[in-house]
């Protein structure tokens, strides 16, 4: 099975457990929680029991060894995320607003993960993959950026694959170096996953329709344009396919996404059909905002396939 690497940003998250815009004054919070969305991506991948590893950084601290050692149990390759003495692992406190949007504080540039870099373990996994999931939260700092674009032409140039997740929120869109860097992965991108308005990032289309052909057109196989509610729709030379989402109580979304990509992701590396990969995917989206904690949510095959017989 090919070996899927990701690169980028582990964390943890701290909740509060009371809705409203901020934290400008002291609330009750939950966690830490493992997290990143990478983290989450190659998480889920691992509990699928396929081939995978990241490259990261995290302190020599609770907060990094809360996600190491949920990683590792999980099946994750984790020889690629140094460890720093005296670093300390980013994190990103998360209030939910009323409408159901969320305000973030985040510390990841200047964290551990802002000095993630080809280490000889992490050059080794690069070596060994042949699938690089590239998430566009983690173009964020001029040293991850220059590991991913590296990886990223290294893994091509011997006939690997790259699937994309632009997953971009504003707090971060005006980090240096990331506009002229998500245009360099879209270049080399085969499997592309938007939610929503990212559809458009890379065209100059404004319909869903002659986005997705313009896309195709420059050289992207695939693209998973995920809907939210309205689930998501397969697109590629042949045709589309849309699959509605599937109804559950919503207890936390975060997540959600980064567990649909890394099982859309993975069965679609293992020969699986857009319709099983899609139905797959979607349950593992669904069965990740049932649990709080953004990683909490990651399921098993076993578990989607009984969700699924349910």
């Amino acid at each position: 099975m090919k070996k899927i690497l990701t690169i980028g940003e582990v964390l943890v998250e701290i909740i509060a457990t009371d809705r409203g815009n901020g934290f400008r004054s002291a609330v009750p919070l939950v966690g830490p929680f493992p997290s990143g969305a990478p983290a989450i991506f190659i998480d889920q991948v691992g509990k699928l029991g396929h081939p995978c590893a990241i490259i990261s950084a995290v302190g020599d601290d609770d907060f990094g060894w809360v996600n190491t050692e949920r990683l590792k149990t999980d099946g994750v390759d984790i020889s690629g995320i140094n460890v720093i003495a005296g670093g300390t692992t980013g994190s990103a406190f998360v209030r939910y607003r009323e409408d159901g949007s969320r305000a973030f504080v985040f510390n990841i540039r200047h964290s551990a993960c802002g000095t993630i870099e080809l280490t000889d373990a992490a050059k080794q996994l690069v070596a060994e993959a042949s699938h690089l999931h590239v998430m566009g939260t983690s173009l964020y700092a001029p040293s991850v950026i220059e590991t991913v674009l590296s990886s990223m032409h290294a893994i091509k140039a011997r006939g690997g694959t790259v699937s994309f997740d632009p997953n971009l929120r504003p707090e971060i869109l005006n980090s240096p170096g990331m506009r002229e860097a998500l245009q360099s992965v879209i270049a080399e991108t085969d499997l592309f996953l938007p939610s929503g308005d990212e559809l458009y990032l890379f065209a100059s289309a404004r319909t869903e329709e002659a986005a997705v052909q313009e896309l195709l057109a420059k050289g992207v196989k695939a693209i998973v344009l995920k809907q939210g509610a309205a689930g998501a729709t397969y697109y590629d030379a042949k045709g589309s396919l849309t699959r509605p989402s599937m109804k559950v109580e919503e207890v936390d979304p975060t997540g959600a996404g980064d567990c649909f990509g890394a099982t859309f992701v993975t069965l679609w590396l293992e020969g699986e059909t857009p319709q099983t990969a899609l139905r797959y995917a979607n349950a593992a989206g669904a069965l990740a905002v049932t649990k709080t904690g953004p990683m909490e949510g990651a399921s098993s095959r076993t578990e989607i396939d009984t969700f699924l017989a349910a």
